[in-house]
C-alpha cells in the first residue's frame, strides 16, 4: 500500500532522484526519462478521458472504462521501470508488466478496428478534438517506447523487455481509437504527398 503523507521531499533538489530500491541516480538517467515519460502518456490519456462524453449504451463508455484500466496499468509500467530487475529475482516478487496485459490490449484493437476501411494513405493528427487528443497520446507513447528501447539496450539485464511491448501495443490502440473517434474513420485526414507544396494550399 502507498501512503504519501507529504508533497514535497526537497531530496531532488539536487539533480538526483531515488529509484523504486532505494539506488540514488542522476534525473537525467535513462531509467528516470523512461518512466517519467510513461507517465506522460499516462496524464495523456487522462486528457483523453476527460474528453470523452456519452451516455449509457454509447461504446465511448465502454472504451473509456478501459483507458482507466490502462491508467492503471501505466503506473504498474513505471513501478516495474522505475525497480531494475535484481540478479537471481524470482516471479512475481517485484511488480512487472507481463505479456498478458499486451495480450489484452491486442484483443482491444482488434475489436476496435474490426469496423473500419482499410487505409490508403497515411493518418494525419487530427479531425474531430477526441481524435486529435488521442493522436497526442499516440505520439508521447511512441516516444516513451523509444525510451523503453533505449534503456533495454543500456541495461538489458536490469529492465523487462515485456514494458516496452505494452507500450507498442498501447501506442497501436490510441491510434485505432483515433480513428474510430473520426467517425470509424470515415472523417480521417488523410496525408497527400506532395500536395501542399503543388497546389500552395494546404487545405
Amino acid at each position: 500500500m502507498v501512503r504519501i503523507s507529504k508533497v514535497y521531499t526537497k531530496i531532488g533538489d539536487g539533480g538526483t532522484t531515488q529509484l523504486g530500491d532505494g539506488a540514488t541516480v542522476a534525473k537525467s538517467s535513462l531509467r528516470v526519462t523512461a518512466y517519467g515519460e510513461v507517465d506522460e502518456v499516462n496524464a495523456c490519456i487522462g486528457r483523453v478521458i476527460a474528453t470523452i462524453g456519452g451516455s449509457a449504451g454509447d461504446p465511448w463508455v465502454t472504451i473509456r472504462r478501459e483507458l482507466l484500466l490502462i491508467q492503471n496499468e501505466l503506473f504498474d509500467v513505471g513501478a516495474d521501470l522505475c525497480v531494475p530487475i535484481a540478479e537471481g529475482e524470482k516471479p512475481a516478487q517485484r511488480l512487472r508488466i507481463s505479456l498478458k496485459q499486451s495480450a489484452q490490449l491486442e484483443a482491444l484493437i482488434d475489436r476496435c478496428n474490426e469496423p473500419l476501411a482499410a487505409l490508403s494513405s497515411f493518418v494525419l493528427p487530427g479531425g474531430s478534438a477526441l481524435a486529435a487528443e488521442l493522436h497526442v497520446a499516440r505520439t508521447v507513447c511512441r516516444r516513451a517506447e523509444r525510451s523503453v528501447a533505449a534503456l533495454l539496450q543500456a541495461e538489458p539485464d536490469k529492465t523487462n523487455p515485456d514494458a516496452m511491448v505494452y507500450l507498442n501495443r498501447l501506442s497501436d490502440l490510441l491510434f485505432v481509437l483515433a480513428r474510430v473517434a473520426n467517425e470509424n474513420g470515415a472523417t480521417d485526414v488523410l496525408w497527400r504527398p506532395g500536395a501542399a507544396r503543388d497546389t500552395g494550399n494546404p487545405a
